[in-house]
């Protein structure tokens, strides 16, 4: 996805076909279980599916580029057992334009394994990009 893209539920004219766009990001929501990388940009275009447009489509076709060129990205699962469990977070605060939500991401792992991971709106408005960081850390450690 491009860095500073802010999709918004105006920009771009209605797609004719809004099947193939929800048929899209369903598949694309089911290869997250196994691609965390693409987890952010699935969670942003699944927001839309209530009336898809064509930047949208064209953000989640850029995607399937990136799907085509990464064939070899995902999960790994070492052999080598290590039990140290470590967790690392991400948050933007008020990034949805719409509703000013603040998006989180989080993702757990168990040695250099991912176990758990997440990108995510929060349901409430927070005050202030330290508010972001808090709630973030206390769902991560729930």
């Amino acid at each position: 996805m491009e860095q500073h893209l802010k999709l918004n539920d105006t920009n771009g004219a209605l797609l004719v076909n809004p099947a193939s766009y929800c048929r899209l990001v369903g598949h694309l929501i089911y290869l997250t279980i196994s691609r965390p990388d693409i987890a952010y940009t699935v969670n942003l275009l699944s927001q839309f599916m209530h009336a898809p447009r064509e930047p949208y489509q064209q953000t989640a076709l850029c995607l399937l580029r990136y799907l085509k060129t990464t064939p070899d990205y995902g999960l790994f699962f070492s052999s080598a057992y290590s039990f140290q469990l470590s967790a690392y977070y991400n948050s933007d605060w008020a990034s949805f334009p719409m509703t000013r939500l603040s998006t989180t991401g989080f993702v757990v792992k168990l040695g250099d394994s991912p176990i758990s991971w997440r990108t995510k709106k929060q349901s409430t408005i927070s005050r202030s990009s330290a508010e972001v960081e808090y709630r973030v850390m206390a769902n991560i450690s729930c």
